[in-house]
This record gives C-alpha cells, sequence and structure tokens, in this order.
C-alpha cells in the first residue's frame, strides 16, 4: 500500500478517467520518471489505483476538478481518457474555466474527427491548446507502449512529445508516436486504423472458416496452421492472436473455447465512421464494407437459424482435394486480401489529408504502426519503403515493390473465392477484396452504361471518350431510341 509521505505535491501531467485505459496509461507514465495526478467521477478509483500501487509511486489523487488543476505545473497537461461523445464535452466546460491560455488537454479516447475539430475550435478561442490522440494497442499496450496518434495544436504536440515518445512502443523504427497533423487528423488515422482492423478481422474469421467447414479442421489444427503463417510473410498482431484464441480449453466443458462462444460480433462504432467518411471522400473502402455488413449479419443470429432451415442449399461445405495444399491456397489468398485492405485504408488517408489540408506523412502513419498497436504487421516494412519512395504514391498497388505482395496471391485468391462459393461458406471480405482489386486494375468499366441510363431517365449528363474536352453533355434519349426501333426510318 502506498505511503501518504511518498505522494508528491505537484504533478507534470494528469490524467482523468481511471478505466481500463486510462489506468494503465497513468501507470506507464509514472513508470517514465513522471509525477502524474489522477481524477475520476468516482475517486474510489483514485484511491485503488494509489493504493494498489508501490509506495514510491509519484501519483497525486485529487478529489475536485480544482484541485486537479491547481497541482498540475504550467502549461498543464492532461489527458482524457473518458468516454467519446457527450461525456468529453461536458469535461470541456468544466475544465475550460479552470485553465490558463497555452494549457494542453489532450483527448485519447475513440472520438469522431469532426468532434474533435469542433472541439479544438471551442477551446482555442480561451487559449486552451487541444489535441486528439488516437491510442492502440488495448490494455496490454497502454501498460507497455502504445501507438499514439496526436493530432492538433502542433505546439500542443512539442509540450507532450517527451511524455509521449517515452511512453510509446518501440521498434527498430523508433518511437511509435509522431505528429499527425492539425484539428481531427490523429482521431481520423485512428478511425482508419480500426477500419483496418476490422477488415482484416473479418479475412482471418473467413480464412478460419474454411479451415474449419472447408476442410474440416480441429481447433487446434488450425490454431497451428495460424501459428505456421504467423511466421511467414503474414506475421501480424491479429494472426498471432488467432492461432492462440485457437489454442485455449474452455475450463467447464473442455471444448476449444472459441466453439462456445456466440458468432454475434459487436462493434462500436469506429469501423462504421470509416466507411461513412469513405462515402463522403469517395474512396472506395469494399474490404472494410464487407466487414461491417458480416458483423451486422452475425448480429442476427435468431433470423439467420430460422433462414438456415428454409434456405437449404444443395452445396456441401465439406472442400474436396488435398488438405495441406488448400491451407495453402488460403493462406496465399488472405495475404493477398490483407495487403488490398491496407492499401484501402492508406488510400482513404491521404484523400483525407488532402482534403483538410492535413499534410498527413504516409510514411511515418504506417512506421508508428509497427509497434503497441493492433494492426502491426510485418506488411509495413514494404508499405513504409513504398511511401518513402513516393511521399504522394496513390495507392499502394502501384508501388513497384508493393504490388507483388498482391500478384503474388491473385491465383489462390480467386481459387479460395470459387471453391468457397462452390460449398456454400461465406467470403464476403475475400470476394469485395477480389472485386476491389479487379475494379482497381481495369481500364475500362461498365459505368459507361450506368452514365447513359442516368441520362435517360435523369438528364444527368455524361462525357464522351472522342470528345473528352468537350465538357458534359446530354442526348435526346427517347428520340433515338424511337429511331433505333424503326431502323433509322422516321
Amino acid at each position: 500500500m502506498a505511503s501518504q509521505s511518498a505522494v508528491p505535491s505537484r504533478a507534470d501531467i494528469g490524467v482523468i478517467g481511471l478505466g481500463v485505459m486510462g489506468s494503465n496509461l497513468a501507470l506507464n507514465i509514472e513508470d517514465h520518471g513522471f509525477r502524474v495526478a489522477l481524477w475520476n467521477l468516482t475517486h474510489a478509483s483514485v484511491t485503488r489505483l494509489i493504493e494498489d500501487s508501490d509506495a514510491n509511486r509519484q501519483f497525486v489523487g485529487t478529489r475536485t476538478l480544482e484541485e486537479f488543476a491547481a497541482v498540475l505545473d504550467r502549461p498543464r497537461r492532461i489527458l482524457l481518457m473518458i468516454k467519446a461523445g457527450a461525456p468529453v464535452n461536458e469535461m470541456l466546460e468544466k475544465l475550460a474555466p479552470l485553465l490558463a491560455p497555452d494549457d494542453v488537454i489532450v483527448d485519447g479516447g475513440n472520438s469522431l474527427f469532426t468532434d474533435t475539430q469542433r472541439r479544438e475550435v471551442f477551446l482555442r478561442a480561451s487559449g486552451v491548446r487541444f489535441i486528439g490522440m488516437g491510442v492502440s494497442g488495448g490494455e496490454e499496450g497502454a501498460r507497455n507502449g502504445p501507438s499514439l496518434m496526436p493530432g492538433g495544436d502542433r505546439t500542443a504536440y512539442n509540450h507532450l512529445r517527451p511524455i509521449l515518445e517515452s511512453i510509446a512502443a518501440k521498434t527498430d523504427s523508433g518511437p511509435c508516436v509522431t505528429y499527425v497533423g492539425p484539428d481531427g487528423a490523429g482521431h481520423f488515422v485512428k478511425t482508419v486504423h480500426n477500419g483496418i482492423e476490422y477488415g482484416v478481422m473479418q479475412l482471418i474469421a473467413e480464412a478460419y472458416d474454411l479451415l474449419r467447414r472447408g476442410l474440416g479442421l480441429s481447433a487446434a489444427q488450425t490454431s497451428a496452421i495460424f501459428a505456421n503463417w504467423n511466421g511467414g510473410p503474414l506475421a501480424s498482431y491479429l494472426i498471432e492472436i488467432a492461432a492462440q484464441v485457437l489454442s485455449v480449453r474452455d475450463p467447464e466443458t473442455g471444448n476449444p473455447l472459441v466453439e462456445m462462444i456466440l458468432d454475434q460480433a459487436g462493434q462500436k462504432g469506429t469501423g462504421k465512421w470509416t466507411a461513412q467518411a469513405a462515402l463522403d471522400l469517395g474512396v472506395p473502402v469494399p474490404t472494410i464494407a464487407a466487414a461491417i455488413d458480416a458483423r451486422v449479419l452475425s448480429s442476427m443470429k435468431a433470423e439467420r437459424v430460422h433462414a438456415s432451415q428454409l434456405l437449404v442449399s444443395d452445396a456441401t461445405a465439406r472442400m474436396a482435394g488435398d488438405t495441406d495444399e488448400l491451407a495453402r491456397s488460403i493462406r496465399d489468398a488472405l495475404g493477398a486480401a490483407i495487403a488490398c485492405t491496407y492499401a484501402q485504408g492508406f488510400a482513404l488517408l491521404r484523400a483525407a489529408s488532402a482534403e483538410y489540408d492535413w499534410d498527413v506523412d504516409m510514411r511515418e502513419i504506417a512506421r508508428i504502426w509497427k509497434g503497441g498497436c493492433i494492426i502491426r504487421a510485418r506488411l509495413l516494412d514494404p508499405i513504409i519503403q513504398a511511401f518513402g519512395r513516393a511521399p504522394d504514391l496513390a495507392n499502394l498497388l502501384l508501388d513497384a515493390d508493393f504490388r507483388p505482395e498482391v500478384l503474388a496471391g491473385e491465383a489462390a485468391l480467386r481459387l479460395t473465392i470459387g471453391t468457397a462459393v462452390e460449398h456454400g461458406i461465406p467470403v464476403p471480405g475475400l470476394s469485395a477484396t477480389l472485386g476491389y482489386f479487379d475494379s482497381y486494375r481495369s481500364a475500362v468499366l461498365p459505368q459507361n452504361l450506368t452514365q447513359a441510363q442516368r441520362d435517360l431517365f435523369g438528364a444527368h449528363t455524361y462525357q464522351r471518350i472522342d470528345r473528352p474536352d468537350a465538357g458534359f453533355v446530354h442526348t435526346d434519349w427517347p428520340g433515338l431510341i424511337a429511331s433505333a426501333a424503326t431502323g433509322g426510318k422516321s
């Protein structure tokens, strides 16, 4: 139990919100030699963290926000780790009168980037500087080194930099934190991170389903396969924990624990925000969108069970053929699809950076995602190299060295999807990815017919391929159709 004599009277930074993430970040910050003031809506959480800590920890427990603000050295640095949305607005309204110009508030929750933009403007009026910071890595990352994505006031970031670089995860490329850009850039980068996370998790789930239902492998066998894949190009945190989860037995039944879990996936909204932002910016992210749809469909459990009794197919899930060969095909298809998912995410991030004038350094984003975060993966090294060669690269699929990551698995992707379709195993993520790949590489698409139809029923106009500089034109379709019907005779 901590002794009261060990408590300092001043603090270098304050943390508001001592849930799982907030308390672990507070411990991480204190580990690196900084004095930390603590405040929580229920003071018992403050007391508990201090009492459960070593007596020499430099924590300052406070009961009121006034006391909290008073013990912080200036310019004050405050980290909010509270629920996104209205609670953040309420806290900022309470804190603003207690602060002075140049004080810094950091919102480390999963906030919508447009909310961050608005809050930055609100606080700027009083001279208080605001940072919206994405934090990835979960409980373990918060405690031992997360990936941090701060965006907002540049001067505020400089005040925070020594602390953030100390607590961030470290890789051979440096600490996993960088200044992302102004106003909402940090939270937008986290949104894209979570969108990629949604997509990759769906692809991994589909690979698991193909191994389980298609090849009839046990959870233990599938675990071994994922562990093997994690030793190669697919090496990543999400593949690693898939192998680990599949290896766990349920203490109650002795069955694989994963098989005792209801197949209804939850979501907190950040994946949806990714898809919404993509629609707003006109950037295709079909793998991410398919992952969101898959989670929504999974939530319709009772309806799906009923449909399974009515929509009976002749397709049988069990695949015929060499198990090892089919598993390799699934592996290579998964690798190609994951690469395309990262390409979609970075294309969206690039578009947002241009739209909002953020000047986000794509290479730096890939670098800080190498450690601490949920989507850390070996694949990030070729992504770093790609943006190092061409900072304004429109799409990772255009990079000469990244492109082979997808092309090497193209045949396997087609084979795996075809086999899954034949056997009635849903692979919406893999299918959407192949559609993205084939559409992106097609010099000609059938939307000429779409444009013609739009012009016919709504006079929406179109451009001619033989006169692209002529602008948009409209055709009298009824007249031409009538003429065509009579063979050109009036």
